[in-house]
């Protein structure tokens, strides 16, 4: 069954770059890491606190990608953990404000990991977008220049949206609804972290204040019937994260995730790891768990799949042909 799952192709549009490096990767940026201290610090434990619990265990990757050929060896663990899952496209963030503590500046890392990006499309034949995030707990202007380098950058390379990600429950939006206003104004995607750590208003906060129409995460929205409604209406697509959901505490339990509820209220829903290395997944392993959990079979993974790609920000060519590619590999929808 593992071999199955790991075949098929997948879209994935939320995967924290800067968090989903492997022990492998690490070693090779800093020899000095071993094992027992990645999989004490980089790893987080299955069920953490609280998000803001689980968000202490990205730190040390922030320190490791303080350099181009950190972040260029990140990109390419990045695909090469993409091509050993079946990944067909993905989107790939991260917070470019975080790397610059050794002297690079913010554009210098964009362009680094839009550089390799390309690099690694071509030499594996993934396609992929980058999404920069700002965080919660930065102030207007550091959000601004987040949402000025992917406005930029968007021009000339594989950035393809703009994100806010951080802890939701301690920090809402209004800091940050300028750079929202300004991503959105040339054009941009935009995505937005919420219904994780805090609850439906979140998620309801987004929505009322800036043009997303895709939410990182979204699970508690099934708190909230009048939203998960709104949501269904709406087509709000969530970028759901089933282990990861639990590992934060967003859900009490696999068993209990509400995956099943959204889909089956009509809301748009995809699956994605959201940070492999922390919460130590890969989409396969994703896969069998929720056949394990909740019976999926192909026609479920095809339409998640093929949600994820009418959600996706990538270009009308990229999809049409990953359109092929889910239509070859999962049972047709019905007319």
């Amino acid at each position: 069954m593992t071999d199955e799952l790991r075949a098929l192709p997948k879209i994935e549009l939320h995967s924290h770059l800067d968090c989903g490096l492997s022990y492998d990767a690490v070693r090779r940026i800093d020899p000095r890491i071993s094992r027992e201290h990645y999989d004490r610090h980089f790893v987080a434990p299955p069920v953490c606190d609280s998000l803001g619990d689980y968000l202490t265990y990205t730190f040390d990757y922030r320190a490791v990608l303080q350099s181009e050929r950190a972040l260029r060896i990140a990109v390419e663990d990045a695909f090469a953990q993409l091509a050993a899952d079946g990944v067909a496209y993905a989107e790939l963030r991260f917070a470019p404000m975080v790397h610059v503590e050794d002297g690079l500046s913010a554009d210098e890392v964009v362009a680094a990991v839009s550089d390799e990006t390309v690099r690694q499309t071509e030499a594996t034949g993934i396609d992929a977008g980058l999404i920069l995030c700002t965080l919660r707990d930065y102030d207007t202007e550091r959000s601004l220049r987040t949402a000025r380098l992917a406005v930029h950058h968007a021009r000339i390379g594989p950035v393809v949206a703009f994100d806010i990600a951080g802890d939701e429950a301690r920090h809402p939006l209004d800091t940050h609804l300028p750079a929202f206003d300004l991503a959105a104004d040339a054009g941009l995607g935009v995505t937005v972290h919420a219904g994780e750590g805090g609850g439906p208003d979140s998620v309801t906060e987004a929505l009322d204040k800036t043009t997303t129409r895709r939410i990182g995460h979204g699970v508690r929205s099934v708190e909230d019937p009048d939203l998960l409604a709104r949501l269904a209406a709406e087509g709000v697509h969530l970028e759901v994260c089933p282990s990861c959901n639990v590992q934060t505490g967003a859900v009490a339990s696999y068993a209990a995730h509400p995956v099943g509820a959204l889909r089956a209220a009509g809301v748009p829903v995809s699956v994605s790891t959201d940070t492999r290395a922390v919460t130590d997944i890969d989409l396969t392993r994703e896969y069998a768990r929720l056949t394990e959990a909740f019976g999926w079979t192909l026609a479920d993974f095809g339409e998640v799949n093929r949600a994820a790609l009418t959600a996706s920000f990538a270009a009308p060519s990229v999809s049409r042909r990953l359109a092929g590619i889910l239509d070859d590999a999962y049972p047709k929808v019905p007319a």
